[in-house]
Order: structure tokens, then sequence, then C-alpha cells
């Protein structure tokens, strides 16, 4: 990018005379039905009726600030004062469930929706904006400061952890140069009009991986998260939607923010995220809102959205995502090539041959013809498709997902008093030239329990039973392989039995094994592996 210099005010001037968008109104919301537009065929497939019934607006969820007084009672909230994040951490902390704990620091996410409601009426179904009136409401999360302070200490990389973007006269482009980023660099891109997008913050804030490291066990899927710095009077990307479920927390300033509904159903959750639309092709917003320090945007995935700064403050916000690629669809992709595998191994009917001429009447084009043997064949292939489903093996193609969300996850942050109880604050030491406490440690009357709910799960492949953690992952996205190893054929029922004994603690002595040194041994295994802790530390 040239480095002349640009003032962020003639941006701003300059991207609202080109853009075809209405006028900016402060929490104005507009609700607005638009034509449906025509499915694009791709060449191959067949046509497709146009009279296809048309789609109801989505509608919005808004809460403002007079309608808080009713929110709070349903939330069960005392006042309109809520606690500071640092120390909801803190008392986070204090809970002994994990599941809990995940559930408790949600419900503060969405506050005041009641989380229950939130997942019955909003979830993958419309946009909700909460807007508290309180600017210190997620202080503590991320800050500019924090942003700096990274670009400073960390080995921060363009294109890899740190995105500088502009979106001016209806277009889009990234301006990365090769290397780390650097202050001087970095704020001189913003200076000058550009956007900053921060990757994967969690990585170099402590709080960000806390946050993201409890959320994705109330997701049950993983749960990313990036930052936007945006100058005053600019933006820095085109409209678009994505293919997650975003939660936009607004952290600094403020931020003009356009939503739009999905333009036809089939853009409505969406497997992959869009690329950058033009004003012209968006329509109208359904909702057009100023968010501010302590305010909240939900939307779905399929939602399209874009968002400006004002000409008189700057914007920091930061998204969190989750359920990428978390679709029945998702789950059957896994599913349909395995049962169609088992199904050709045990079903003589599925290793017969097709007929001789069949490429005379099907395929594309064929289609139009009328033709008994289409009808036939047809059938056919209707009668093996119902059988397939008894060959479903559902339960190894959940196993499956549940290992590429493994792979995902961020390892878990302990609380003092699990690293005090764990491997973490095993006694072993260095002391007066040699090694001491070292050994085992386990005896029979020690109680353990697993460090977080879904730390660990069993899998199999069929010749053997992995167990797959999460314990020594990274908290850069898939830095390393998905971390397992192979649990011993007695020890499967006392893993198993301690994975669904969570919260509670249970005596080594109480595992299910033939032996008690079998017993001990297994413990041990957890233990080194960081997926155990013990009621009292060693």
């Amino acid at each position: 990018m040239e480095k002349k210099h640009v003032s962020a005010f003639a941006l701003y001037q300059t991207a609202l005379l080109k853009s075809s968008s209405p006028e900016v109104k402060t929490s104005s919301m507009q609700v607005t039905s638009k034509k449906k537009k025509k499915r694009k065929e791709n060449g191959i497939q067949p046509p497709k009726s146009i009279k296809q019934a048309k789609r109801k607006l989505m509608g919005k969820h808004v809460i403002k600030g007079q309608e808080k007084v009713e929110r709070l009672a349903e939330v069960k909230c005392e006042d309109a004062s809520v606690e500071a994040l640092g120390d909801l951490l803190n008392d986070l902390a204090e809970i002994s469930n994990s599941r809990e704990r995940a559930s408790k620091l949600f419900q503060w996410l969405i506050h005041p929706i009641p989380s229950k409601s939130f997942f019955k009426d909003t979830w993958e179904k419309k946009p909700v904006l909460v807007q508290r009136q309180n600017i210190n409401y997620y202080k503590g999360l991320f800050s500019t400061a924090e942003f700096d302070r990274i670009l400073r200490q960390e080995n921060i990389q363009y294109g890899v952890n740190l995105d500088v973007t502009s979106y001016t006269n209806g277009k889009r482009e990234t301006h990365n140069p090769p290397g780390r980023a650097l202050p001087f660099t970095v704020w001189d891109f913003y200076e000058r009009g550009c956007s900053l997008r921060m990757l994967n913050p969690q990585a170099f804030s402590s709080t960000v991986w806390n946050v993201l490291s409890i959320l994705q066990e109330q997701f049950g899927s993983m749960a990313g998260a990036n930052v936007y710095l945006t100058p005053p009077g600019t933006q820095g990307f085109a409209p678009h939607y994505d293919d997650i479920e975003a939660f936009v927390i607004q952290l600094e300033g403020k931020k003009h923010w356009r939503v739009y509904d999905p333009r036809s159903e089939d853009e409505v959750l969406p497997v992959v995220s869009s690329p950058n639309f033009s004003q012209s092709e968006i329509g109208k917003p359904i909702l057009e809102v100023v968010l501010e320090a302590g305010d909240l945007l939900y939307f779905p995935r399929g939602f399209i959205h874009q968002g400006d700064c004002l000409p008189d403050v700057h914007s920091l916000h930061l998204t969190v995502s989750s359920y990428q690629r978390n679709s029945w669809g998702d789950l059957l992709a896994k599913v349909v090539p395995a049962a169609l595998e088992m199904a050709m191994e045990e079903d003589v009917e599925f290793r017969r041959g097709l007929p001789l001429d069949y490429l005379t009447y099907m395929g594309v084009q064929n289609s139009d013809k009328d033709d008994p043997r289409r009808v036939q064949f047809l059938s056919r292939i209707n009668g093996l498709m119902k059988k397939l489903a008894a060959y479903a093996p559902v339960d190894a193609a959940v196993d499956q997902k549940a290992i590429d969300f493994f792979h995902d996850c961020l390892p878990p942050t302990l609380t003092a008093e699990e690293l005090a109880s764990s491997v973490h604050g095993a006694p072993s030491r260095w002391e007066n030239g040699k090694a001491v406490d070292v050994g085992a440690l386990m005896k029979s009357q020690t109680r353990i329990r697993l460090i977080r709910s879904g730390i660990a799960r069993l899998c199999s492949d069929g010749e053997a039973v992995w167990l797959y953690y999460t314990a020594d992952n990274s908290r850069v996205y898939h830095k390393e392989e998905p971390k397992s190893f192979e649990i011993k054929p007695e020890h499967t029922d006392a893993t198993e039995f301690l994975i669904h004994a969570y919260p509670k603690f249970v005596t080594v002595g109480s595992l299910p094994c033939e032996s008690a040194e079998d017993k001990v041994s297994l413990a041990g295994v957890l233990f080194e592996k960081g997926l155990i802790h013990t009621a009292e530390p060693l």
C-alpha cells in the first residue's frame, strides 16, 4: 500500500459518497423485505421449479435499556450492576464442576437474556442485540493497551497473526507486508486509515484463552476469536457472511453495524463463508445500530453484516465464534461413507453389478427421457439408500467428530487449586544434589477425578481403544497433532467409569480393574498426562 497520508474523515466521507447504503442513524433499526435471489444453476444440475415458497423474513431480537428491568428478572439478576470480568473468573474458579462453570460464563456473556431461551428461540435463527449502557461490562477481556503490548512482546507475523485491511469505494484490500508486525509499521497503517485484525488472540492473551477454554465446553464445539481495531471514520471489511455463530463484543469506542437477512434459503446456515459482496447485492438491512462499549451483537452464520466506524471515535471489538462445520450434514459426511463400506462388505445387493446399458438412459443428458428403465433404476437406488441406514455406524462417526473437536480445542486454564492437586503441583523436585519425591504417588485410598468434564474421551478404531485428550493442546490453532494414547484392555472399563463419575471424586481403589496394581497403574498414567487431579495435593 502506498504510504500516502489520507485523513480518516476523508476516507469516511469517500466511503459514504460511494456507498448505496442508507444514511447512518444512531441506534436506528430498519426491517425490510426483499425478493429472493434466483438460485444459480451449476451447469449439470437438473432444472428446479421456479415456483418456490417465499422465505419468511427472519426476525430480530433487540433488548434496549428500558427493557432491561424485565429481562433482569428473568435471569435472576438483582440489579443493573454486574460482576467485573476479573472477579467473575475468580468466582468461576471456585466452582468445582466445569460444566456449571461454562454455563455461568456464557450466561454472563449474553446477560440479561436467559441462556435457555437464547438457545431455544435465537440460536441459529435470528440476530440479537443487547444494549447495556454500561461501558465497563466487558472491561478486562481485551483492550488497545493489550493489543499494543502483544505487538511489542510477541512475535506477531503479518498474515498469520495480524491482517491489515481497508474497504474504500466498494473495494476490499489486504495490505500485509511480509515478516513480523512491529508497532512502528502497524500503527502507521492504522493512522493511514487501515483496520487491524488480530487472529487467535487467545494465543497471546491469557484472559481470552481462559474465557474461550471455558466457553468451548458450553458449545461442545471450538470457541475461537478475532480482535478488530478500526480507526475513526473507516471500514475494514466488505459486506459478507460467515460460516460461524458470531458474538460481537464491543470493547472500546463505537461501531455502526448493519445486518442483513440471508439472501435465499441456500444461504441459511451456510457451510462456508461468502465472498465479498457489493452494496447492490445485499438489499436493505434488517438491523442497523451503533454498538457502544459493553454492548453485544449476535448473528447466526449466513447473516450478511458490515461495520464501519463513526468519524469521531475508534472501535475495538472481539468476535467470539463457534459451531463451524458442526451440523448434521457434517456428521453424515462421516456416517455415510462408513455405512457404505460396511454395507458392501456385508450385503451382496450392494455388490451386484450395474446394468450393462445404464449409461444409455441415465445421466444428465438422459434426464428428460421418459424411459421405464429410469424408473426401475431410481427405484433400485432408493431401496439401497433405505437399506444403508441399517449399516450406519453413528456412534463411531460421532467419535470421529469428537476427535476433530479435541484437535480444535484449547488446553484448559487451570485454577490455583487444580495446579496444586495435579501433576503440575507434584512434589518431585531437585534438592540437595539429588531428585526427591520421585515415583509412585497414588495409593488405593487416594481420591481422584478428571480435571475437566470434557478433557478426555474414549474412542475405538476397531482394533484398539484410544484415549483422546486436550491437556497438551497448544493455544495456537492446530499447532500440535491430536493427542491420544492407547488404553490397555484391562483399563478400559475403569477409564469409562472415571469419565462418567465426573464431577465426583472416586478412590483409586474403587476403579473397576481386576487387580490393585492395575488400578494404581491407570491412575498413575492419567495423573502423569495431566488428565486427573486429586482431592488433596499429594
